[in-house]
């Protein structure tokens, strides 16, 4: 079985109609272990021996968030900040998360229309991950496709219940190992996996 850590990170979670929900699943699927930054540091004192510990001991790593500005709550660039320290996660000596997966887990206020070059936002979702993608490459990852839930602001429960099935199933077949891994890079979105044929690894 591959080991997956999810660290999440919600400033307003009880604001959340999406997270709160997706939050309930996640963090009852077994062999998934969930690492909530806010309530883990609600002074943003991150414990940079605690996370490098979590990271050694996993496989695939999902940042989970809200798009926020075309990127991530403050807790996020924090952690990125602390814990991927020169030595440790990149560098010449710095190999600890070589040949990890590393993604984002992430909900956008916008239609999926209006994130492409011809929309309202200008450019993909892929574009605005890009430090993201490029953290990944600089620490010897491989970043997987995110997993995109578009337009959060208009889902009614149901749209809410079916995204929350989907992550479910994306995290346990990651989980249980059943596919290779490496066209993961090449998706556009995570829950692609669905389709992809199962095997022996």
């Amino acid at each position: 079985m591959a080991r997956v850590l999810i660290n999440f990170a919600h400033p307003a979670l009880e604001k959340s109609r999406v997270h709160s929900q997706l939050l309930r699943v996640v963090k009852n699927i077994p062999g998934i272990t969930f690492n909530d930054l806010y309530e883990q540091y609600p002074d943003l004192d991150v414990d940079v021996a605690r996370e490098q510990k979590l990271l050694e001991q996993h496989d695939i790593i999902f940042m989970q968030h809200p798009f926020y500005w075309y990127s991530a709550p403050a807790i996020v660039k924090q952690w990125i900040d602390l814990v991927l320290e020169h030595g440790w996660a990149y560098g010449h000596t710095g190999k600890a998360l070589q040949g990890k997966y590393f993604s984002n887990i992430i909900t956008a206020g916008g239609a999926e229309h209006s994130y492409q070059p011809d929309g309202h936002h200008g450019h993909t979702v892929h574009e605005f991950l890009l430090p993201f993608i490029q953290t990944a490459k600089l620490c010897n990852m491989h970043y997987a496709a995110p997993f995109v839930i578009y337009g959060v602001h208009r889902q009614d429960i149901s749209d809410i219940q079916e995204d929350t099935a989907q992550l479910k199933q994306v995290l346990e077949r990651l989980r249980d190992d059943k596919f290779d891994l490496s066209p993961l890079p090449g998706l556009e979105n995570l829950r692609q996996i669905l389709q992809l044929p199962a095997q022996t690894r």
